[in-house]
């Protein structure tokens, strides 16, 4: 039988230039298929999700099947926008993991309370951070279930 699993699109929201680089590197040396797209805070992220401003057209900002979701920005922060996305009716199904340096407790709390799928803390090595996104590769397109988005 055919794999007709499609590469997923991940949508990773954070304020670091050199997080989001880190991530892309480690995306490709991970060597899962998985497309990497970025925003720099919680108001883009808005904008991409509703389709807005500088990304309203879809085959520049494709429907993401997960989003990887900083904590601490400006503008707009994490839990600001985990919570518009869950009270979206048109987006709230859209898993979201926190990838945060945070290590609070109450973080973890709010974050899941929220409506995260998963809380994880950012791997201090890049080693790590590779591994982290082979397992997210993996995970997200092996063994969950996601519904199709109709865009």
């Amino acid at each position: 039988m055919p794999d007709t699993k499609r590469p997923l699109v991940i949508l990773m929201a954070d304020d670091d230039e050199d997080d989001r680089q880190l991530a892309l590197e480690a995306m490709r040396e991970s060597r899962v298929l998985n497309e990497l797209r970025f925003v720099k805070d919680g108001f883009e992220l808005m904008q991409y999700l509703r389709r807005e401003g500088e990304f309203e057209d879809p085959a520049n900002s494709p429907t993401p099947g997960i989003i990887l979701l900083d904590l601490n920005m400006p503008r707009k922060d994490g839990r600001e926008a985990l919570a518009e996305i869950k009270a979206d009716p048109a987006l709230r199904r859209t898993p979201v993991v926190i990838l945060t340096t945070s290590k609070a407790e109450q973080d973890m709390l709010r974050g899941y309370d929220l409506g995260a799928a998963s809380y994880i803390t950012k791997p201090v090595t890049f080693e790590g951070l590779v591994d982290l996104m082979r397992a997210l590769g993996h995970y997200w397109v092996e063994f969950v279930e996601l519904p199709n988005h109709g865009h």
